[in-house]
Protein backbone atom coordinates (compact mmCIF):
# COMPACT_ATOMS: atom_id res chain seq x y z
CA UNK A 1 0.00 0.00 0.00
CA UNK A 2 1.18 3.40 -0.77
CA UNK A 3 1.99 6.21 1.61
CA UNK A 4 -0.25 9.40 2.21
CA UNK A 5 2.01 11.77 1.15
CA UNK A 6 2.61 10.13 -1.91
CA UNK A 7 -1.06 9.93 -2.55
CA UNK A 8 -1.65 13.42 -1.73
CA UNK A 9 1.41 14.78 -3.83
CA UNK A 10 0.22 12.82 -6.49
CA UNK A 11 -2.97 14.41 -6.26
CA UNK A 12 -1.40 18.16 -5.61
CA UNK A 13 1.11 17.67 -8.94
CA UNK A 14 -1.60 16.68 -10.97
CA UNK A 15 -4.25 19.20 -10.09
CA UNK A 16 -1.41 22.24 -10.39
CA UNK A 17 0.31 20.62 -13.59
CA UNK A 18 -3.48 20.70 -15.10
CA UNK A 19 -4.42 24.28 -13.71
CA UNK A 20 -0.84 25.76 -15.02
CA UNK A 21 -1.68 24.20 -18.73
CA UNK A 22 -5.36 23.38 -19.26
CA UNK A 23 -6.79 26.07 -16.49
CA UNK A 24 -8.88 25.20 -13.43
CA UNK A 25 -12.50 25.67 -15.37
CA UNK A 26 -11.39 23.19 -18.19
CA UNK A 27 -10.21 20.50 -16.00
CA UNK A 28 -12.73 18.15 -14.74
CA UNK A 29 -12.15 16.31 -11.33
CA UNK A 30 -11.77 13.10 -13.42
CA UNK A 31 -9.64 14.46 -14.97
CA UNK A 32 -7.30 14.98 -12.33
CA UNK A 33 -8.29 11.79 -10.32
CA UNK A 34 -7.16 9.97 -13.85
CA UNK A 35 -3.91 11.98 -13.96
CA UNK A 36 -3.01 11.43 -10.15
CA UNK A 37 -4.06 7.45 -10.69
CA UNK A 38 -6.68 7.73 -7.61
CA UNK A 39 -9.68 7.45 -6.61
CA UNK A 40 -12.71 10.22 -5.94
CA UNK A 41 -12.75 9.30 -2.22
CA UNK A 42 -8.75 10.03 -1.89
CA UNK A 43 -9.29 13.32 -3.13
CA UNK A 44 -12.22 14.21 -0.67
CA UNK A 45 -10.72 12.28 1.93
CA UNK A 46 -7.29 14.65 1.57
CA UNK A 47 -9.07 17.87 0.62
CA UNK A 48 -12.77 17.99 0.74
CA UNK A 49 -13.39 19.44 -3.04
CA UNK A 50 -11.45 20.51 -6.02
CA UNK A 51 -11.06 24.11 -4.95
CA UNK A 52 -9.89 22.30 -1.56
CA UNK A 53 -7.29 20.57 -4.23
CA UNK A 54 -6.71 23.79 -5.66
CA UNK A 55 -5.64 25.87 -2.60
CA UNK A 56 -3.76 23.61 -1.29
CA UNK A 57 -1.75 23.22 -4.51
CA UNK A 58 -1.72 26.76 -5.05
CA UNK A 59 -0.14 27.22 -1.31
CA UNK A 60 2.72 24.54 -2.57
CA UNK A 61 3.36 26.45 -5.33
CA UNK A 62 3.31 29.65 -3.57
CA UNK A 63 5.86 28.18 -1.14
CA UNK A 64 8.23 26.72 -3.73
CA UNK A 65 7.92 30.69 -5.66
CA UNK A 66 9.20 32.11 -2.17
CA UNK A 67 11.71 30.02 -1.59
CA UNK A 68 13.30 30.25 -5.24
CA UNK A 69 12.62 34.17 -5.05
CA UNK A 70 14.95 34.55 -1.65
CA UNK A 71 17.19 32.39 -3.30
CA UNK A 72 18.11 34.29 -5.87
CA UNK A 73 17.79 37.82 -3.73
CA UNK A 74 20.05 36.17 -1.73
CA UNK A 75 22.57 34.92 -4.10
CA UNK A 76 22.25 39.25 -6.09
CA UNK A 77 24.93 41.13 -5.09
CA UNK A 78 24.09 45.01 -4.24
CA UNK A 79 20.15 46.91 -3.95
CA UNK A 80 19.64 47.56 -7.52
CA UNK A 81 20.09 43.27 -8.79
CA UNK A 82 18.52 42.23 -5.73
CA UNK A 83 15.03 43.86 -7.22
CA UNK A 84 15.85 42.70 -10.56
CA UNK A 85 16.14 39.17 -9.02
CA UNK A 86 12.60 38.16 -9.71
CA UNK A 87 13.65 37.74 -13.06
CA UNK A 88 16.00 35.51 -12.37
CA UNK A 89 13.70 33.83 -9.88
CA UNK A 90 10.79 33.91 -12.35
CA UNK A 91 13.39 32.25 -15.16
CA UNK A 92 14.38 29.27 -12.44
CA UNK A 93 10.73 28.86 -11.23
CA UNK A 94 9.50 28.02 -14.43
CA UNK A 95 12.10 25.61 -15.61
CA UNK A 96 11.96 24.02 -11.60
CA UNK A 97 8.11 23.18 -12.62
CA UNK A 98 5.49 21.71 -15.01
CA UNK A 99 5.42 24.31 -17.81
CA UNK A 100 2.57 26.90 -17.60
CA UNK A 101 0.78 28.66 -19.99
CA UNK A 102 1.49 32.26 -17.16
CA UNK A 103 1.21 32.47 -13.83
CA UNK A 104 -1.13 29.80 -12.38
CA UNK A 105 -2.21 32.46 -9.67
CA UNK A 106 -3.20 34.86 -12.31
CA UNK A 107 -5.24 32.37 -14.35
CA UNK A 108 -7.02 31.02 -11.21
CA UNK A 109 -7.89 33.72 -10.29
CA UNK A 110 -9.53 35.08 -13.60
CA UNK A 111 -10.94 32.03 -13.49
CA UNK A 112 -12.77 31.90 -10.25
CA UNK A 113 -15.44 35.06 -10.12
CA UNK A 114 -16.03 33.71 -6.18
CA UNK A 115 -13.27 31.62 -4.93
CA UNK A 116 -13.97 30.09 -1.59
CA UNK A 117 -12.54 31.85 1.49
CA UNK A 118 -9.50 29.67 1.11
CA UNK A 119 -8.96 29.79 -2.28
CA UNK A 120 -9.59 33.39 -1.93
CA UNK A 121 -6.68 33.91 0.79
CA UNK A 122 -4.35 31.73 -1.14
CA UNK A 123 -4.41 33.92 -3.92
CA UNK A 124 -4.13 37.23 -1.66
CA UNK A 125 -1.01 35.73 -0.68
CA UNK A 126 0.90 35.76 -3.95
CA UNK A 127 -0.43 38.99 -4.30
CA UNK A 128 0.95 40.19 -0.77
CA UNK A 129 4.25 38.78 -0.97
CA UNK A 130 4.92 40.28 -4.42
CA UNK A 131 3.97 43.42 -3.51
CA UNK A 132 5.70 42.99 0.23
CA UNK A 133 9.26 41.87 -1.35
CA UNK A 134 9.47 44.23 -3.79
CA UNK A 135 8.89 47.02 -1.38
CA UNK A 136 11.16 46.10 0.67
CA UNK A 137 13.85 45.75 -2.05
CA UNK A 138 13.02 49.07 -3.70
CA UNK A 139 13.19 50.47 -0.01
CA UNK A 140 17.13 49.60 -0.11
CA UNK A 141 17.56 52.16 -3.24
CA UNK A 142 19.14 55.44 -3.65
CA UNK A 143 15.37 57.26 -2.63
CA UNK A 144 13.48 54.99 -0.29
CA UNK A 145 10.85 57.67 0.03
CA UNK A 146 9.69 56.33 -3.43
CA UNK A 147 10.03 52.36 -2.67
CA UNK A 148 6.04 52.08 -2.72
CA UNK A 149 5.86 53.60 -6.37
CA UNK A 150 8.53 51.88 -7.36
CA UNK A 151 7.51 48.25 -6.33
CA UNK A 152 4.10 49.11 -8.01
CA UNK A 153 5.79 49.73 -11.18
CA UNK A 154 7.86 46.89 -10.41
CA UNK A 155 4.66 44.89 -9.96
CA UNK A 156 3.17 45.92 -13.43
CA UNK A 157 6.85 45.16 -15.15
CA UNK A 158 6.15 41.27 -13.78
CA UNK A 159 2.68 41.00 -14.33
CA UNK A 160 2.71 42.61 -18.33
CA UNK A 161 5.70 39.73 -18.67
CA UNK A 162 3.82 36.78 -17.57
CA UNK A 163 0.80 38.57 -20.16
CA UNK A 164 3.31 38.28 -23.12
CA UNK A 165 4.18 34.82 -22.20
CA UNK A 166 0.04 33.91 -22.01
CA UNK A 167 0.18 35.86 -25.58
CA UNK A 168 2.89 33.61 -27.02
CA UNK A 169 6.41 35.41 -26.46
CA UNK A 170 8.48 33.20 -25.61
CA UNK A 171 9.30 33.54 -22.16
CA UNK A 172 13.12 33.47 -21.58
CA UNK A 173 12.18 36.89 -24.55
CA UNK A 174 9.70 38.08 -21.94
CA UNK A 175 11.60 37.85 -18.56
CA UNK A 176 14.44 39.90 -20.06
CA UNK A 177 12.73 42.05 -21.52
CA UNK A 178 10.82 42.70 -18.42
CA UNK A 179 14.34 42.82 -16.65
CA UNK A 180 15.78 45.47 -19.08
CA UNK A 181 12.57 47.63 -18.88
CA UNK A 182 12.59 47.65 -14.11
CA UNK A 183 16.39 48.08 -14.86
CA UNK A 184 15.44 51.36 -17.12
CA UNK A 185 13.09 51.96 -13.81
CA UNK A 186 15.82 51.60 -11.43
CA UNK A 187 18.40 53.71 -13.35
CA UNK A 188 15.97 56.38 -13.22
CA UNK A 189 14.89 56.34 -9.51
CA UNK A 190 17.86 58.76 -8.19
CA UNK A 191 17.13 61.08 -11.07
CA UNK A 192 13.63 61.77 -11.91
CA UNK A 193 10.28 61.49 -10.24
CA UNK A 194 8.80 57.87 -10.91
CA UNK A 195 5.65 57.94 -8.70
Amino acid sequence: MEPQATVRDRLLDAAEDLAATQGVTATPVDVILERAQVSPATLYAHFGNKEGLITQALRRRLSRWDTTWQECVDEAEGPEEKVLAIFTALTRHRRNLSPSRWCVFLGIAAETARPGPDLEETLLADTRLLTRRLGELAAALPDPGRADAVAQQLVLIYTGVLGMILRGTDADTAIADGRRIAAMLLAAVGTQDVS
